[in-house]
C-alpha cells in the first residue's frame, strides 16, 4: 500500500451531516491538511513540555516568572499592535455556542460589542456540532441565518452596524477532532476550528470592515503563543491578506500562563489584541499542577472564592498592568448569572452581585467585561460606561502602583474558608448535570440559575478529587474520602432518576475523573470518548 502524498487533503471520518460540503470543500480539506503538517508536531512537543513543567511543578511546589525571558519585561518599549477599529471598544462582551441559530442571532443582537463564538468549552464537539457552528457563522455574515423557531417566532438580525463584533474561539492544543485525519492522525481541533473559520470567512470579514478574531484557550506558556503566531503568518500568507489582519485575545487562565503574561503578548504582538482574565479554569489549572501540595494548595468551596481574594486580585491587578504597558486591552471575568423572570427578589439580589463584580473590574482598570445572557449586557454596560464615559477603553491607566511576586500568585493560603459537606455536594450536583448534557452535545447549560461551561465541570471534579487526594475534614468534622464522594453521587443520580438523559453514564464517568488515582488533565479527552 503506497504512503500518502504529502499533498492529500484531510479525510472525512463521519456520518455526513447535513450542508457538510459547504464547509468541508477540496480547498479546506486540503488547507487543514497543510496546516496540521506544518505544526501538529510542534503541538505535540509543546504537550510534552506541558507534562514536564508539571513534574516540575510536583518536584518543586512553586513556580516563579522565567529568568531566560527576563529581558522581554523589563524591555519598556516594546507594544502591541494597535487595536483594529472593531476592536477599539470591548466594554462588554457575550459568550456563547456558536453551534446554536438561536443563540447566534441573540448574540449578534444583544447589544453587547463583542461575541465570543465558542467553540470550545461552551460547545460539546459532535461533528454536527463542528461543522454547524462554521455554517452558522458563514450564514450569518452572509445575513441569511434568520429562522422562524417551531413555535412561530421569527429570529431576524439587526443591521450591520448594530451587530456584535465576533471573536471566535478555537479549541485548546490538547483536544484532537477524530473525525478528520492527515496521514492516518487526527487533526488538533484547535487547527480545525481555526482553519474552517478564517479560510471561510477572512476575506468576507476584509469587505465587512472588520477581520478573523480569535479568543486563544488554555495558552500555558510563551511557546504556545509563539505556535499560533506562526500558525497566523502561515494562514495569511496563504489567502494573500496582510499579516497583522489576524487579531488574537489569549485567555490567561492558567496558572503556568500568568508567569508569562508579558512573554505571550510579546510573541504575538503582531496580532496580540488583548488579555482575559477567566476564573474556573484558572481555579481548576492551579488544583491539576499543585495537586500534590496537599493542604497548603487545597482550595474550599467554588463558590467561597471571588475574585477579591488576594492569590486572584494579584492575578487580575498584574493582567491589567502587563496589558495596558503593551497598548493591549484588559478583558475582565465571566457574569455567569441568568436573571429570572420569575423571581424578582432573588433576581435582585444576583444583579446587585453582578453590578459589584463589573463596577470592581471597570474601577481596577479592566477595558471590558463578559456575561452570559443578553439580559446582563446593559447592566455590565452601565458599570463600565460609568467609569469610560465615551473613551473606548482605558489603557492609559497603567496601574504603575501594581507589585505582584511570584510568591502572591500562589498564595491559596491565605484564604481562611474551608471546604463544606454543601460544596461537595455541590461539585457533585453541578458536574453531574453539566456532563450529562455534555455527552448530549449541550456545552453551554442552565444549572442552578447559571449558565455553566465545561470549565464549571473541570473545577468540580478537581477539588473532589484534590479533596480526597488530601484527606480534607470538611467543617462538620467529616473528612473528605472516596466512600463519601461515592455515596453523595449515589443521592444525586437518584434524584434526578425520572428524568430523560444518560445520567448513569455520566455519574460513572465523574467518578472515574474525580476519584481515579491518576488525574485526567482534561475530563474532555474521555468524555470525547463517549461523545456522538
Amino acid at each position: 500500500m503506497s504512503a500518502p502524498s504529502p499533498s492529500s487533503p484531510a479525510v472525512v471520518r463521519a456520518r455526513p451531516v447535513e450542508r457538510q460540503e459547504e464547509v468541508l470543500t477540496e480547498e479546506a480539506l486540503a488547507f487543514l491538511a497543510a496546516l496540521h503538517r506544518r505544526f501538529t508536531p510542534r503541538r505535540d512537543e509543546l504537550l510534552a513540555r506541558r507534562a514536564a513543567r508539571r513534574a516540575e511543578i510536583a518536584r518543586t511546589g512553586t513556580l516563579d516568572f522565567l529568568p531566560r525571558t527576563a529581558a522581554v519585561r523589563e524591555d519598556p518599549d516594546w507594544r502591541v499592535a494597535p487595536a483594529p477599529a472593531a476592536l477599539e471598544d470591548r466594554r462588554v462582551e457575550i459568550t456563547g455556542p456558536a453551534d446554536d441559530r438561536k443563540m447566534t442571532v441573540n448574540a449578534l443582537n444583544s447589544g453587547a460589542r463583542v461575541w465570543l463564538a465558542d467553540f470550545e468549552d461552551a460547545s460539546a464537539p459532535t461533528w454536527h456540532n463542528v461543522v454547524h457552528g462554521q455554517l452558522n457563522l458563514i450564514d450569518a455574515y452572509a445575513r441569511r441565518i434568520d429562522f422562524t423557531a417551531p413555535g412561530g417566532k421569527a429570529y431576524a438580525l439587526r443591521p450591520a452596524g448594530e451587530l456584535a463584533t465576533v471573536v471566535m474561539r478555537p479549541r485548546g492544543w490538547h483536544l484532537d477532532e477524530r473525525h478528520l485525519t492527515v496521514d492516518g492522525r487526527p487533526v488538533p481541533g484547535a487547527l480545525t476550528d481555526f482553519g474552517l473559520y478564517f479560510l471561510h470567512n477572512a476575506r468576507r470579514l476584509l469587505e465587512l470592515g472588520k477581520g478573523p478574531y480569535f479568543y486563544l484557550p488554555k495558552t500555558e506558556s510563551h511557546l504556545e503563543a509563539r505556535l499560533w503566531n506562526d500558525v497566523f503568518v502561515f494562514a495569511q500568507d496563504h489567502l494573500g491578506i496582510p499579516r497583522g489582519t489576524i487579531r488574537a485575545t489569549v485567555l490567561i487562565e492558567t496558572i503556568t500562563a500568568a508567569y508569562e503574561m508579558e512573554e505571550i503578548l510579546y510573541e504575538l504582538r503582531e496580532h496580540a489584541s488583548g488579555l482575559n482574565a477567566g476564573r474556573w479554569d484558572y481555579l481548576f489549572s492551579i488544583v491539576k499542577n499543585f495537586r500534590d501540595g496537599g493542604e497548603k494548595f487545597v482550595l474550599p468551596d467554588r463558590n467561597a472564592i471571588t475574585m477579591t481574594a488576594p492569590f486572584m486580585r494579584a492575578y487580575t491587578e498584574l493582567l491589567v498592568r502587563t496589558c495596558h504597558r503593551r497598548g493591549a486591552h484588559a478583558i475582565g471575568g465571566m457574569a455567569a448569572f441568568i436573571p429570572s423572570r420569575k423571581d424578582p427578589e432573588a433576581n435582585e439580589a444576583a444583579l446587585a452581585k453582578v453590578r459589584a463584580d463589573k463596577d470592581r473590574e471597570a474601577a481596577d482598570g479592566f477595558d471590558g467585561s463578559w456575561v452570559a445572557h443578553p439580559d446582563l449586557v446593559p447592566v455590565a454596560r452601565a458599570c463600565f460606561d460609568a467609569v469610560l464615559g465615551d473613551r473606548p477603553h482605558q489603557k492609559h491607566r497603567l496601574r504603575e502602583d501594581v507589585r505582584v511576586t511570584a510568591v502572591q500568585l500562589v498564595a491559596v493560603d491565605t484564604l481562611e474558608a474551608r471546604p463544606t459537606y454543601e460544596g461537595l455536594r455541590n461539585a457533585v450536583q453541578v458536574a453531574l448535570r453539566y456532563i450529562e448534557a455534555w455527552l448530549r452535545g449541550v456545552g453551554a447549560v442552565a444549572i442552578f440559575g447559571l449558565m455553566e461551561d465545561a470549565a464549571t465541570a473541570e473545577i468540580s471534579r478537581s477539588q473532589l478529587w484534590q479533596w480526597v487526594d488530601a484527606g480534607v475534614v470538611l467543617e462538620d468534622g467529616r473528612q473528605v474520602t472516596a466512600a463519601l464522594v461515592r455515596e453523595v453521587a449515589r443521592q444525586e443520580l437518584a434524584a434526578v432518576r425520572g428524568e430523560p438523559g444518560g445520567w448513569q453514564e455520566a455519574h460513572d464517568l465523574l467518578l472515574r475523573v474525580a476519584l481515579d488515582e491518576d488525574y485526567a488533565d482534561f475530563l474532555t479527552l474521555p468524555a470525547y470518548e463517549l461523545l456522538d
